[in-house]
């Protein structure tokens, strides 16, 4: 369990937090939200005992394990894939170098009677069983399952790491994470690199977690399968919402309507008594009657509302005029190295007004097919035909390269900008996270996630019919996200999009082709319909990540159960459930029993750092054993707790294993 109690943080002038509290114990799901530089990040690393906080104090339990995974920025060198993953299990790794230590002493023993000989096999039998409950012996498998989930192949495990991307390094840096399977797993933005295979079985993985997760992501979805509480940075205080984000939103419309009229009310007793005030303050007859309600004005407890900026109604120039074709691919064959195809004798038409998304697992040939069709890359085999007047626009990672480095961000939005849309570049660029001064800056001081924000508004001010966008929301908040997802269902040329953001996704497009196997296969429908079908491939045993898997003969399918065992197995679940809610009963009598232990050796502490401590005489020493009680206490019930949290997660365990088997 962490607690973090009174944390105040600031940055220069700006106040990113003031005494915020917080706990995360047993199973929970929390996600952090908030506006960009609201705070999030820098609330995982204090949680994460990167940085300190200026004030207040981050408290963990004894035995609590902490994972933390950053947006970016970890570099893996000098090992394989496999052994970098493996060296992460350090407690296994230590328990099998000293088993195989003790096996070559034991070899050398000629005479196996003797006590040291003994000594040693009992030394091994020990070994042996903290291996087995560290699980030790399904390592390999488990090392296996990780990496293919995160969309690594066999072939890849005795690559070197430093052979890996930017991207593939996050993945390994996960592996790693998953695989030590921490207390609390904290992530900052662990979407940003996967495809939408590896992002649907991490999401699968972290919701079958058996430790507490807290997550920072502008994946709705995401965010609203796994996480269960949600807490909002604003204003540096933090406010939290017993739900996932869908919760969040509409509760939080709720809450600001209140809090609106309460600000409102407020605002209107403030000018009654400040024109109470400006009307008799010269007046000798009121002067008692003037201050007093200046003093009331100085203990008010104002409201603050959240300067959120408008939702920006961003709407695209004009589609430029076109033919019924956009472009048409026939049997293009593309290889870096003439020998390994990566794309093999494609067709394709893409008609004037599509809006599509490009799927496939990291290296199957998106970014490669996109860029061909941009006209970015040459092929080996074929014929690429633009349509009629296409007027492609191609937004890339790298298309921030292309920014003239001496501009502002202003500047260069109005040498884009034609017509009306020049009169709302503010407006645009606020939408894009570009706010007040921020447009006056120059693109050479811009960070990267900036620039490529700067580059993504530039193109869609420019006009055209057509817009091939590679990751478009990587940098974007939920509003930016909503802006550009409404101006493009608007759009009404041809949108082609190559993105893992699943509600941006369904709010667009209509048709989904899968990159895979050097080939294309097309979906009619959003991203949801598309996953919903291949779900239902792999229950038929079509698909799997790896290879094809039969359906199973009828030998294979176990019968079902008779009216007797159903009764049995629901009997069985009952009672596992009525042992499992005692001990959550007990877990929460003792969390409360924490916070109040805490709060009162708080208060002590507080007052055994003042000077009028050690004033009190004979006191002191009353108030030092109260103290040192207290301590005691506060652990003899975080050792309770620790043993009732084992005991939930092994019957909640059994249960799982109970349907699974069922």
């Amino acid at each position: 369990m962490i607690s973090l109690n009174n944390i105040s943080m600031r940055y220069g002038s700006k106040e990113l937090f003031d005494k915020v509290s917080l706990r995360v114990a047993g199973k929970d799901r929390l996600s952090l939200v908030g506006s960009n530089g609201a705070g999030k990040s820098t609330l995982l690393k204090v949680i994460a005992g990167l940085i300190s906080s200026d004030e207040g104090e981050v408290a963990i339990s004894r035995h609590t394990t902490v994972g933390y995974l950053p947006q970016e920025g970890i570099r893996f060198m000098g090992k394989t894939l496999y052994d970098e993953v493996y060296s992460s299990a350090g407690d296994i790794n230590k328990i099998q170098e000293e088993m195989r230590q003790i096996e070559n002493e034991m070899s050398e023993f000629e005479d196996t009677s003797t006590d040291e000989f003994m000594d040693l096999v009992y030394e091994y039998g020990e070994l042996q069983e903290r291996f087995q409950l560290l699980d030790g012996f399904r390592l390999k498998s488990k090392i296996e399952k990780i990496l293919i989930g995160l969309g690594f192949f066999e072939k890849d495990f005795e690559r070197m790491t430093n052979e890996f991307s930017g991207g593939w390094q996050m993945r390994i840096a996960l592996a790693k994470l998953l695989l030590t399977n921490p207390s609390i797993l904290l992530l900052d933005e662990p979407t940003n690199h996967l495809d939408i295979e590896s992002l649907i079985w991490v999401e699968n993985y972290l919701m079958n977690y058996q430790g507490a997760i807290v997550l920072v992501s502008h994946d709705r979805s995401f965010l609203d399968n796994i996480t269960q509480r949600t807490v909002e940075i604003s204003l540096g205080n933090v406010t939290e919402y017993s739900g996932n984000y869908s919760f969040y939103k509409t509760e939080k419309e709720i809450r600001k309507e209140l809090q609106e009229n309460q600000f409102n009310n407020q605002q209107n007793y403030l000018r009654q008594q400040e024109k109470f005030i400006e009307r008799f303050r010269y007046k000798a007859s009121k002067a008692k009657a003037v201050q007093s309600r200046i003093k009331l004005l100085d203990k008010v407890d104002w409201i603050e509302i959240e300067d959120e900026e408008s939702t920006v109604s961003f709407t695209f120039p004009p589609a430029t005029h076109s033919g019924k074709t956009s472009i048409e691919l026939t049997g293009v064959t593309k290889s870096y190295d003439n020998v390994n195809n990566v794309l093999e004798d494609i067709d394709l038409i893409i008609a004037r007004g599509e809006k599509i998304v490009l799927f496939g697992v990291n290296g199957a040939g998106k970014s490669t097919l996109v860029r061909i069709i941009a006209g970015h890359e040459r092929i080996n085999k074929g014929e690429v035909k633009p349509g009629h007047l296409a007027g492609i626009k191609f937004y890339a990672q790298n298309q921030a390269e292309e920014l003239n480095p001496e501009l502002t961000v202003l500047e260069t939005m109005e040498q884009a900008a034609t017509g009306d849309i020049q009169k709302n570049l503010r407006s645009i660029l606020g939408s894009f996270l570009f706010r007040g001064d921020d447009v006056f800056k120059k693109v050479k001081v811009l960070s990267g996630g900036e620039k490529s924000r700067l580059a993504l508004a530039k193109m869609l001010i420019e006009p055209s019919n057509f817009l091939i966008l590679d990751e478009p929301t990587n940098h974007l908040d939920m509003r930016s996200k909503e802006v550009l997802m409404n101006a493009l269902k608007k759009y009404a040329g041809t949108v082609l999009i190559v993105s893992h953001d699943r509600e941006f996704i369904d709010g667009i497009v209509d048709k989904v082709i899968e990159v895979k196997n050097k080939k294309i296969k097309t979906f009619i429908g959003n991203a949801t319909d598309y996953l919903k079908e291949k779900e239902n491939e792999f229950l038929k045993g079509e698909i799997t990540r790896d290879k094809t898997v039969k359906p199973k003969t009828k030998s294979e399918i176990k019968p079902k159960p008779d009216k007797s065992s159903e009764r049995e197995i629901k009997d069985a679940r009952k009672e596992l459930n009525k042992k499992i809610e005692p001990v959550k009963r007990d877990l929460k009598n003792l969390e409360t029993e924490i916070s109040k232990l805490e709060k009162e050796i708080a208060e002590i502490e507080k007052h055994m750092a003042s000077e009028e401590f050690y004033k009190g005489g004979s006191n002191i020493l009353n108030i030092t054993n109260k103290y040192n009680n207290l301590k005691e206490n506060l652990k003899n019930v975080y050792s309770q707790w620790e043993i009732k949290t084992v005991l939930l997660n092994d019957l909640e365990k059994q249960l799982t294993n109970f349907k699974l088997t069922t």
